[in-house]
């Protein structure tokens, strides 16, 4: 299915069962939630899909089962984060006989790779298979910044065609623009900084709160398409206190505590991420509620 990086992405929640398991019962749930909404995409492996706790077959197993679900309605697209080349290789083909669209890909893992290095890891990938690929440039989680002059070396690279924009900075957004007009989409991937994005010319959100909230995420994307901009910065000044728990080292546990609260989801994470208890699970969820009290009408 071809993908055109624009829209609303839900980076997805993987949900566990209470022993451990991955919980397709509730996965489907969310899932329709967020095609119900209208997003444009999902994305499955990612930070918020716990990718480092998953086994490689769980994986793609998961790959297979959203494909069969979505029925050819949304691309899905597979994160790639490994330590090796060989790795990366092997999991950008899988994902391919899996039947994903596209995939998002991070650096190497653990390795603090220089540009050379990082470069060839992408390029190694790139010529893999013939899936779309969306680089994750996140060097404030992962250490790695992806410059300009590595983004002009991959614009020869036909199978590179998006960014999940992740820097922090939002002048990136233009910086990417002014130097290569079209060539990259540009995605947000920093739920407190979307709006602002979108407002600078970002073709889309690749988003963490929208697990729980499908209809505000996409609804704000929306009316920043069709220039309705107060409407949507007054869903954003609402949903604020909520997407700052995406920007915390516990966003996993955050973000699905918010689904619970909603109803598309649970709170089991896989160990050794532990669900919230004491104060810290009255805090967040009193953000959580206090939201909820307030939810815009839409």
């Amino acid at each position: 299915m071809k993908i055109h990086w624009k829209g609303v992405y839900p980076a997805l929640t993987t949900p566990f069962t209470e022993d451990d398991h991955i919980d397709y019962a509730v996965f489907e749930k969310n899932l329709h939630a967020q095609m119900d909404a209208g997003v444009d995409g999902v994305i499955l492996g990612g930070t918020l899909g716990e990718a480092s706790s998953l086994l490689n077959e769980e994986k793609y197993d998961l790959v297979r089962f959203t494909v069969e679900k979505t029925a050819s309605r949304i691309p899905v697209v597979m994160n790639i984060a490994e330590q090796t080349t060989r790795a990366a290789i092997a999991a950008a083909r899988a994902a391919e006989d899996c039947g994903a669209s596209g995939l998002m890909l991070l650096p190497p893992m653990r390795y603090k790779a220089d540009d050379r290095e990082t470069l060839e890891y992408f390029r190694a990938v790139a010529e893999a298979g013939p899936l779309p690929i969306m680089i994750y440039n996140n060097p404030v989680d992962y250490k790695i910044l992806v410059t300009l002059d590595m983004f002009a070396v991959m614009a020869d690279w036909p199978t590179m065609q998006a960014v999940k924009e992740s820097t922090r900075d939002v002048s990136n957004v233009t910086r990417m623009i002014n130097r290569f007009g079209d060539r990259f989409s540009i995605l947000c991937g920093v739920d407190t900084l979307a709006l602002e994005s979108l407002f600078m010319g970002a073709h889309g959100w690749v988003a963490g709160l929208v697990d729980a909230f499908p209809r505000e995420t996409v609804a704000i994307y929306r009316h920043v398409q069709a220039g309705r901009h107060a409407e949507a910065l007054a869903i954003y000044r609402w949903f604020l206190p909520l997407l700052e728990l995406d920007i915390h080292p516990k966003l996993v546990q955050y973000i699905k505590l918010a689904e619970l609260a909603t109803g598309i989801g649970t709170e089991h994470v896989r160990a050794p991420r532990l669900p919230l208890e004491g104060d810290e699970f009255a805090e967040v969820w009193g953000v959580i509620q206090e939201a909820l009290a307030k939810r815009p009408e839409l």
